[in-house]
């Protein structure tokens, strides 16, 4: 038969404190509530062109993040980049 040890000898289990949702929006931390894309360029070079719509625009475009997606930084400065004028083609 094992032995017990006493409670000073064992580690004590890490408790985690409760993890409580972000919530939904556009902010870095929060769910993204819907999808986002932006348009390519359609002469090939790759640049995004246009506002940040919520469906697929047809043609070549990329996804800057999914519906319940995490809103990272990365996603933050992406949708910024749309709303600024100086960062159009």
């Amino acid at each position: 038969m094992t032995t017990r040890k006493s409670t000073d000898e064992t580690e004590q289990a890490a408790v985690r404190p409760r993890e409580y949702a972000a919530g939904t929006g556009w902010d870095v931390g929060q769910s993204a509530p819907d999808d986002a894309y932006r348009a390519l360029d359609p002469d090939g070079t790759g640049a995004p062109v246009g506002p940040v719509v919520h469906t697929h625009p047809g043609g070549y475009a990329v996804q800057i993040v999914a519906k319940g997606a995490l809103v990272t930084e990365s996603v933050a400065r992406a949708l910024a980049a749309a709303d600024d004028p100086s960062t159009e083609s």
